[in-house]
């Protein structure tokens, strides 16, 4: 009877003892776990996912409280809505995230990883690809509201102050 406790006991703290070690390696965030298993960075999109859609055909909807920044190696901007097509190590034709370059804030068409072993992440943001390490988007970032300088971001087109901007003249 004792022998019988004592093995009862000891597994019981064996169980416990592996749940102490792993559940932390386990983030239990599905749209981040979701990223992973399809070779991408978990910190490609923020904490602030309340909740995401993935259609058969892979298309990958993300949904947001609000718009918000975080930031990278450069600030960028995610919609309330962010889209793409999911395969293994790609994003592509993304909606609804924007990078910060130069001042001027860029539409990311796709993010790709290629060969994961190289540590790059290769972001395309129309006019040039930019390659960027990996260990930048170990962790979801922090993602804060958008700031009074981007009110929107619509279409590839820069709106301030609720004005689309085309060229040089403002349009109503």
């Amino acid at each position: 009877m004792a022998v019988e406790q004592k093995s009862g006991l000891t597994a019981s703290l064996l169980v416990f003892v592996s749940l102490i070690f792993f559940l932390p390696l386990s983030h239990g965030d599905p749209i981040h776990d979701l990223l992973r298993s399809n070779g991408l960075p978990a910190g490609l999109l923020p904490k602030a996912v309340k909740s995401y859609t993935l259609q058969e055909n892979g298309r990958l909807e993300v949904f947001l409280d609000r718009p918000c920044l975080a930031k990278f190696e450069n600030r960028v901007y995610f919609d309330s809505v962010v889209k793409a097509n999911l395969t293994y190590g790609e994003l592509a034709g993304l909606e609804g995230f924007s990078q910060e370059e130069l001042f001027l804030w860029l539409p990311v068409k796709d993010i790709v990883v290629d060969d994961p072993s190289s540590g790059i992440i290769l972001f395309d943001i129309g006019v040039a690809h930019k390659q960027l390490s990996l260990s930048l988007f170990e962790d979801p970032p922090d993602c804060e509201p958008k700031g009074q300088e981007i009110l929107s971001f619509t279409s590839g087109v820069l709106g301030i102050g609720g004005r689309k901007q085309k060229g040089f003249e403002v349009q109503r």
